[in-house]
């Protein structure tokens, strides 16, 4: 019978070996070799039982203690400087050539494996190898999490992505405010409740005012500030153009480029005329914004000279050929599909593509020859598109102009360089233009009247003026023939049942036609809620109204009952342009989407061997959504971005008062427009003193309870600047006008407890109203029989 050993105690800290474990050494050389190792699977290594066992693990840990092993799991160990055969990473670096660098685990797992934050370098950082093409269209990015394998090359360590598990980690953008005790985060979003304490190493190196990007910490935090450590300082609070850096980082914009699409940018050649057809003797015109760097449309028309269509006209649209210098796989591609688009702020443009090529090669400028992808279109006299047809070629701009410029022209006011063209060119155009209206008018698309406003920003970027845009016929004008010229990209393609990319927008769900309905009866506006939406129907609605009190507030709820258009590679047409075909074809130099048509039209055409490929038509689905999201992203910046300029340029107007329209009725209160800015901004519910007030869905008003005043989506009000707050665009008012009569065949709301308080009115003054009761005097009933009780 085998004789059991006895059994010896170990200490933690000092173990003594039993005769079958073996040394350090061997220990440490075993773990190198499998690089992670499960206390079991070691023991049967070595073959260790029982005692030895428990002894093996003991060493383990004492070498982890002691910094010569790495603590991974509750039973697993790795050698220092070692990864796993696969993990979770973080991306935390980019060099100067673009490539990603990812860390193995966890921040928190790091901390507690190596003892102190300041360790985490023993962790080697693992560079992300170049994509599959499977993956090839999500690349990732700063801050993302991703499940890789590890692979040791003779360089060093290198991570092959399985899958991507956190596209975009959370980040915070706020403003440093340091205490007496601890230094705080107060973040630049309006909607942001959490609040954060900076924790972890360099805060010393931080000012008050500083703004910062950081990202949480992780843990569960139930009460109190939750901890962030620092990533960035991205500038200071009272810089002039910070709104714009802020709206950047809060929405996570991809800036700048890698190296190697700057490279590729820098490297590319214009094309010879080879095979394409020579449009160097059309007298091409481009008409943009004044301040416009990119030029990616340009248009001409003539009088068809074809007898069968008499009063005909035909119209050129030259489009630059983008697709010639970004090819699909390259990295220009990849980071042109990353942005989406180009993203606009009053001091700045994140443009899609580097500046060599938005403002350089891919700009029709004056009088340089530029490759261009361009349609001709011919249209009858009522403005009917009879024919169209798309060549590639090479084209030379005749004029650079501005839409100020050429509509100045037309009423009679050219300048040194329109009048040379006014009768070629201009009247040419305009008269085309009237043709198209003709067209424009029969196809009834929707006739919004959305007033727009520009910041204008001095030489130091501060806030000089806020105007509202004027809409101009020269603007009208480009918008129509790109318009017809994006028709023609999608019924091309269709013909040839080349997939694409849609620009989609449906029909208004039932739920937004009756609210609608709902609104419109508040104001004596009939609407029958079971009428299918047809866009002839809503132009109705805003021409009967054009001249009225209500037409601006008509206007804002008919464009919230719209859709929101989106990318689609399935057509459900486009309701508010009334199109059956539509797809982004002229502006690719800062839409992706108009990318795309111009390689499927190149595929379909067969113009060239750069067209879309198999794998993008594969992925056109996940392209379309990207795309989408990428746009409302930017919409979302630019407008925040607005909002911090509008509230700057205010912040010294505290006191002022303003006119406005009431645009948006909540629960918790007013959101109003200023007339002369545009600005928006909040009257709190708890500023309404005179009663207590509750939301009427219906009427889209807030209504008292009991005198039964209202305030009512669209009044015309005077409003009390009370608060603006650069750092999150936010602006609160107080209303100084009275509000309206209640209608008295509204329904009242109920009135609840707060029957028995007293109300004070409009001066701040307790006072009865109908309906009104003081509270009882004496004991409240109940409590004489509850004391019986008691005794």
């Amino acid at each position: 019978m085998k004789q059991k050993k006895p059994f010896r105690a170990v200490k933690a800290d000092a173990p003594r070996a039993p005769s079958g474990l073996p040394d350090d050494k061997t220990l440490l050389e075993a773990l190198q070799a499998s690089r992670e190792v499960d206390v079991g699977d070691l023991a049967k290594q070595f073959g260790l039982k029982g005692e030895d066992r428990r002894a093996l693990r003991q060493r383990l840990k004492a070498l982890a203690d002691g910094g010569k092993l790495d603590k991974r799991g509750r039973k697993t160990f790795g050698a220092m400087g070692q990864l796993p055969e696969t993990g979770v990473v973080e991306v935390v670096e980019q060099d100067i050539d673009g490539e990603l660098w990812a860390r193995w685990g966890k921040p928190d797992a790091l901390k507690q494996r190596s003892g102190s934050a300041t360790q985490n370098e023993a962790v080697p950082l693992a560079r992300l190898a170049p994509l599959k093409k499977s993956v090839q269209q999500t690349p990732p990015k700063l801050g993302d999490r991703l499940y890789v394998r590890f692979e040791k090359a003779a360089d060093g360590w290198i991570a092959h992505l399985i899958k991507i598990l956190d596209q975009g980690a959370p980040k915070l953008v706020g403003v440093v405010r340091i205490g007496k005790r601890e230094i705080r985060l107060e973040s630049v979003i309006r909607k942001e409740k959490d609040s954060y304490i900076l924790t972890g190493s360099n805060l010393d190196t931080l000012e008050d005012g500083d703004v910062v990007v950081a990202a949480p910490v992780g843990g569960t935090h139930r009460f109190g500030p939750k901890p962030a450590r620092v990533l960035e300082v991205i500038g200071k609070e009272d810089s002039p153009k910070i709104a714009s850096v802020m709206a950047i980082h809060s929405h996570g914009l991809p800036i700048g480029f890698q190296t190697s699409t700057e490279d590729e940018a820098k490297s590319a050649q214009a094309p010879g005329l080879g095979k394409r057809t020579d449009l160097r003797d059309l007298p091409f015109v481009t008409i943009d914004p004044v301040d416009a760097k990119d030029h990616d449309d340009a248009v001409y028309a003539h009088a068809d000279d074809d007898a069968a269509n008499p009063d005909g006209w035909v119209v050129w649209v030259a489009i630059a050929d983008v697709a010639h210098y970004v090819t699909p796989g390259s990295s220009l591609d990849r980071d042109a599909r990353d942005k989406g688009n180009s993203t606009y702020f009053p001091d700045r443009v994140e443009p899609m593509l580097p500046h060599v090529l938005s403002s350089g090669l891919c700009s029709l400028q004056e009088g340089e020859n530029r490759a261009t992808l361009a349609v001709r279109m011919v249209f009858d006299r009522e403005g009917r598109k009879i024919s169209h047809k798309f060549v590639r070629g090479l084209m030379r701009s005749a004029a650079k102009l501005s839409y100020e410029q050429a509509q100045a022209a037309i009423d009679g006011t050219p300048d040194d360089k329109t009048g040379p063209i006014l009768d070629s060119l201009l009247k040419p155009l305009w008269a085309a233009h009237a043709c198209l209206t003709r067209g424009r008018q029969v196809r009834q698309p929707l006739q919004i009247n959305s007033p727009e406003r520009r910041v204008y920003l001095d030489k130091d970027g501060n806030v000089e003026r806020i105007e509202r845009r004027v809409s101009l016929d020269a603007m009208q004008l480009i918008e129509e023939m790109m318009i017809q010229a994006n028709v023609s990209a999608a019924e091309t393609l269709q013909k040839h049942k080349t997939p694409l990319i849609y620009r989609v927008h449906e029909a208004p769900s039932l739920e937004k036609i009756n609210n609608l309905a709902d609104f419109l009866a508040t104001l004596g506006l009939p609407w029958a809620k079971g009428e299918p939406p047809r866009t002839p129907r809503f132009n109705q609605l805003l021409e009967s109204q054009k001249e009225g009190p209500h037409a601006e507030i008509i206007n804002e709820v008919v464009l919230r009952t719209q859709m929101q258009a989106h990318y689609s590679p399935e057509n459900f047409g486009h309701f508010g342009l009334n199109l059956d075909h539509y797809g982004h074809f002229t502006s690719p130099i800062r839409r992706y989407a108009d990318l795309v048509v111009h390689r499927a039209l190149i595929r379909a055409l067969k113009l060239g061997d750069d067209g879309l490929t198999d794998y993008e038509i594969k992925t056109l689905q996940d392209t379309a959504e990207h795309i989408t999201a990428t746009e409302r992203r930017s919409m979302q910046a630019e407008r925040e971005a607005i909002e911090r300029y509008i509230a700057s340029y205010l912040h010294d107007k505290v006191g002022a008062t303003f006119q406005g329209r009431i645009v948006g009725v909540t629960r918790f209160g007013l959101f109003v427009k200023l007339t002369d800015t545009g600005a928006d901004g909040i009257i709190p519910v708890s500023s309404l003193r005179d009663d207590y007030y509750v939301h009427d869905d219906v009427q889209h008003a807030l209504i008292g309870e009991r005198h039964g005043y209202r305030w009512r989506l669209g009044a015309t009000i005077e409003v009390e600047l009370m608060e603006a707050m650069p750092i999150t665009g936010g602006l609160v008012f107080k209303v100084l006008s009275e509000p309206e009569v209640g209608d008295p065949g509204a329904p009242r709301p109920r009135l609840g407890m707060r029957n028995r308080v007293k109300t004070p009115n409009v001066r701040g003054k307790p006072t009865k109203k109908p309906g009104f009761r003081d509270e009882p005097k004496g004991p409240k009933p109940g409590v004489k029989n509850m004391k019986k009780k008691k005794r």
